[in-house]
């Protein structure tokens, strides 16, 4: 018998956090942390898109896709499904037909740890979904099994359904939910200094002046003498 372990649907973050969220750049994240960060092959399929939302968590094996399906009828709006293969690098579990369905459910986007299939159909629905990259080869119905909303990994990341999806061109981060506002906020805050930044040095400063940069390269060759 199939083994099917479901638990579920989490919570969703509010609405304003997800508008906070969707003004942070993942890279800017990535100047004060370095945890929470898939694997860089997992790259967006379609350019100049940001999501941010709560991820229901799915586990399913190589060549079958049985529980993904009918995850698809549970998804709500808002969410981001983060698929877990396994390992399996081969099959696509995710084309044309599955990113209808995600849209109509009201899905944000979709993260997938393994290869996808359909790019235009995927470009044509104008659906973010972030994976691998293309294979030929899908997946079937062969009721193998699965998980649903249990801890998985995704581009070696740890994610729990109800964790905070931020994605955008640079990549995919995890976020405990309960860290994900103050987080937002001290990305915004660095941003709103780098704007700063970029203003100064369009005015003629140095960037290695305003950094600090210049001083400690200075002082070290004169240390060194």
């Amino acid at each position: 018998m199939p083994d099917y372990r479901i638990d579920p649907m989490p919570a969703q973050p509010s609405a304003a956090l997800v508008d906070k969220l969707l003004q942070v750049e993942t890279a800017t994240v990535g100047h004060s942390q370095h945890w929470g960060f898939m694997d860089r092959g997992i790259q967006p399929l379609l350019r100049r898109k940001r999501i941010a939302g709560a991820a229901v968590t799915l586990a399913i094996p190589g060549q079958d896709s049985t529980l993904l399906h009918h995850t698809l009828g549970l998804l709500r709006p808002g969410d981001i499904l983060v698929v877990d293969r396994l390992g399996d690098d081969k099959h696509a579990c995710w084309g044309g037909g599955v990113t209808i369905a995600a849209k109509a459910a009201g899905a944000v986007g979709g993260i997938v740890d393994g290869p996808c299939t359909d790019l235009t159909e995927i470009e044509d629905s104008d659906f973010p979904l972030w994976c691998r990259g293309m294979s030929p080869i899908t997946t079937r119905l062969y009721n193998l099994g699965g998980t649903l909303n249990l801890p998985i990994s995704c581009g070696n990341v740890p994610v729990r359904a109800g964790d905070i999806i931020l994605a955008d061109e640079s990549g995919v981060l995890v976020l405990p939910a309960g860290e994900a506002e103050a987080i937002a906020d001290a990305a915004i805050a660095r941003q709103e200094r780098g704007e700063r930044t970029q203003t100064r040095v369009k005015a003629g400063e140095k960037l290695g002046d305003i950094s600090g940069a210049t001083r400690m390269v200075l002082e070290a060759m004169k240390q060194n003498g």
